[in-house]
């Protein structure tokens, strides 16, 4: 009888979640009914919108529920197919992640293409969730049109490192980064398309955004929130626009923060703060595929995977995830 090993949620956490709150099974899978396929994982992902969906509260996604198997990203492929549809060795994107080896009607796949040149984890970062998450944040939520300056927070992880390549080929005239290392940092200007990369623990990224941008920005892709929100909102030119994709840095909070001092700029400066989801567009993924295959084949994007190996290491890597352990996507190599 085949089994698979997977991570289950078994305590809500409070604030910052530890190992406790997980628990490692093994389970045994039935044979498979016509039309269903078995897939061995190679890849799980995890993701920072994940943490949302452990707490027992209203969201654009249901919570977890406890003592079950969690969701997510995974690429991997069939193993055994009683599907004319996904044949044995087929590579298939699905849902069914945090798990070695999964089973589900063919429905729950999606088949996808090798990548030349690409690990199959690329599905899973600059081709997959992230990288639509940037175009879209860029083009049909903040409208960002050539020439303008750009500004993206949380820029050295899966979305801020496609978000900055993506802002320069579409024509930006200067994009600036924000992140947590000298490391990161000096990857941002070097590998990722950053005219200047800020390192927010040396210093108040407001004092340093304002010194970085005397010209001030017109658009701001948001992955932190909080103090870059902030920072943003002084230096953001009039009709400027925020693409607000995520807020990690009040993820693990336990109690609500004050908010930013300057929210009358939105005002004054006639400014725009959109949030999104990137699951608002799916209109766009046919067209960012054909561009990300495109600029990926000419040598115009890069991207860094930080690997863990071992499902049994899925919560490790999360948790390192949430901490900015990761220098682009991070995923779990199965």
């Amino acid at each position: 009888m085949p089994s698979s090993t997977q991570v289950q949620l078994v305590r809500r956490p409070r604030g910052w979640p530890t190992e406790e709150d997980f628990r490692t099974v093994s389970v045994e899978l039935g044979d498979l009914a016509p039309g269903q396929v078995r897939v061995r994982n190679e890849f799980l992902s995890v993701d920072p919108y994940m943490r949302g969906r452990m707490n027992d509260g209203p969201s654009y996604a249901p919570p977890y529920a406890l003592g079950e198997t969690m969701t997510g990203a995974a690429v991997g492929r069939v193993e055994e197919s009683t599907s004319d549809e996904l044949p044995v060795g087929a590579l298939v994107l699905h849902g069914l992640g945090w798990r070695d080896v999964t089973q589900a009607d063919a429905s729950a796949f999606r088949r996808v293409e090798e990548i030349p040149g690409g690990p199959s984890s690329l599905h899973l970062g600059l081709f997959g969730m992230p990288g639509l998450t940037a175009y879209a944040g860029l083009t049909a939520v903040a409208g960002l049109r050539e020439g303008e300056r750009v500004f993206v927070s949380g820029a050295a992880g899966a979305v801020g490192t496609a978000a900055g390549q993506i802002a320069r080929l579409l024509g930006a005239r200067t994009v600036i980064g924000s992140a947590g290392s000298a490391e990161k940092v000096a990857l941002l200007t070097s590998r990722y398309g950053y005219d200047v990369a800020l390192n927010y623990k040396e210093a108040p990224i407001r004092e340093q955004l304002r010194a970085a941008a005397p010209e001030g920005i017109d658009v701001f892709f948001d992955n932190v929130g909080g103090d870059h929100l902030e920072a943003a909102l002084d230096v953001l030119n009039p009709n400027g626009r925020a693409a607000v994709c995520g807020s990690i840095s009040a993820y693990n909070d336990s109690a609500p923060k004050p908010g930013p001092d300057n929210l009358s700029r939105i005002v004054t400066r006639t400014l725009t703060l959109r949030g999104f989801l990137v699951g608002q567009h799916p209109d766009l993924a046919d067209e960012y595929r054909e561009a990300v295959t495109r600029w990926f084949a000419a040598g115009e994007l890069a991207y860094d995977e930080t690997v863990v190996d071992g499902v049994e290491n899925a919560v490790t890597a999360f948790l390192s995830m949430l901490r900015g352990g990761n220098t682009g996507k991070m995923v779990v190599r199965v």
